[in-house]
């Protein structure tokens, strides 16, 4: 029992092989290379309600970043059939129709390729806690256990690259800001996607990411630590 606590707050590797060997890379994590060196995977998840008890994943999109540049032949993209009917309100989000999951795998087919197809990438999402909310708790359920690949958050990465940008003025908080992901991209002017759609959302996020990772490289975040240490002062500020 207390061996099964300490993997719960992930203090023992994961018993099952598919997690266990990425527990112990990211332990090992080198924070201090280039962010160029690291590979990143994008993604985004369409669900069934917000309910983190409740509603499940319906579809998956994600892309692949090596050397800052998106990978367009390395993507993943799945439609799942939730174990429940599929809410009408969640439709009317995501355009997923019943008829479009009616044959498609369930999730605990899914998690494996997706997994392996993560390896050990870093996970970049916006707002990407729900997403990986979600994920984890498939993941805990069909395998007692959860991802160890640490999280970027795009959404906080653009409330840094503001504060940045701000930082010089007096008055250093835009109340007129708009972190939604259509709303960056059409500030920014990056390449617009269909919104709501797992595979879309991903592309859009790593137009976004690409773009805020190249802008405050400028400004001297150069590494992985410098990302995670800028984000937390930033936090800081309230």
């Amino acid at each position: 029992m207390f061996k099964k606590l300490l993997r719960r707050f992930g203090l023992v590797p994961p018993a099952h092989p598919l997690f266990a060997d990425n527990w112990y890379y990211f332990r090992r994590l080198d924070q201090n290379r280039p962010l160029s060196d690291y590979e990143f995977v994008v993604f985004d998840t369409e669900l069934t309600g917000l309910n983190r008890q409740r509603d499940e994943i319906v579809s998956i999109g994600a892309v692949k970043i090596r050397n800052l540049q998106i990978l367009v032949g390395e993507t993943f993209h799945v439609y799942i059939k939730p174990s429940r009917a599929l809410p009408k309100d969640s439709t009317l989000i995501h355009r997923i129709t019943p008829q479009q999951i009616e044959q498609a795998p369930q999730l605990a087919t899914v998690l494996p390729d997706f997994i392996s197809f993560c390896g050990q990438a870093l996970l970049v999402g916006h707002y990407v806690g729900l997403d990986v909310a979600f994920l984890n708790r498939a993941c805990r359920r069909h395998y007692g256990a959860v991802v160890s690949n640490p999280c970027l958050d795009t959404m906080r990465l653009a409330q840094t690259y503001t504060e940045m940008q701000w930082q010089q003025y007096h008055d250093r908080f835009r109340m007129d800001a708009t972190y939604s992901l259509a709303g960056l991209s059409q500030e920014y002017n990056l390449p617009d996607f269909t919104l709501h759609d797992a595979y879309e959302d991903a592309l859009q996020t790593a137009y976004l990411f690409v773009f805020l990772i190249k802008k405050m490289r400028a400004k001297g975040i150069v590494t992985l630590k410098d990302i995670f240490s800028a984000g937390q002062a930033w936090r800081n500020l309230f």
